[in-house]
């Protein structure tokens, strides 16, 4: 029995000696292949038409983001604030930004924080704005695994968490930075 552990331990011991390099850059291979293309997708969809579209968010952008408001305006997106057109420009934008930081690694700890918070609120507007039912929104341990906010945004929250307090790892523009700055 001590041979079997001493075995595990040599194993594993050397294992773990790549887990600085491996988890940080895993983190951000798995983000880049289940959910930058889903958010990349999801921030066109808010762009309006043209170069000025990208200042000018179109109709479903603020549907998204602000279901019960453009309802209440009657579906006339004009009768909305100001302040609704920042916020679905800035989100729209951090939507883009965020993930693209995220893959190629810059400024990787604050995005993933800033994708940590845009996670929540878009997690929160399914649920208030979009009236997501207990299915979607589901129960932990409660033996269904598939729920849409509960269960698999907290994949994606551990994900993002992961890259906030380890950094984006050996292959990123991070690290290059730190190694020119230094």
């Amino acid at each position: 029995m001590i041979a079997l552990a001493n075995l595990h331990s040599a194993i594993f011991t050397r294992i773990e000696a790549f887990a600085p390099v491996l988890i940080p850059t895993l983190a951000r291979v798995v983000f880049a292949g289940t959910l930058f293309v889903y958010y990349w997708n999801s921030a066109l969809t808010k762009f309006g038409d043209g170069a000025a579209g990208l200042l000018q968010p179109s109709a479903g952008a603020y549907i998204q983001i602000f279901p019960k408001a453009v309802e209440a305006a009657g579906y006339d997106v004009s009768q909305l604030s100001a302040l609704h057109t920042l916020i679905v420009i800035a989100g729209t934008w951090a939507e883009v930004l965020l993930p693209i930081l995220i893959v190629v690694g810059l400024l990787t700890r604050l995005a993933a924080l800033g994708m940590i918070g845009f996670v929540i609120v878009q997690s929160i507007v399914d649920i208030t704005g979009h009236g997501l039912g207990a299915a979607d929104i589901g129960a932990w341990f409660d033996g269904l695994p598939s729920a849409l906010i509960l269960d698999q945004r907290a994949f994606w929250l551990f994900l993002l968490l992961v890259l906030v307090l380890r950094g984006a790892g050996p292959l990123s523009l991070d690290r290059l930075l730190s190694r020119s700055a230094t």
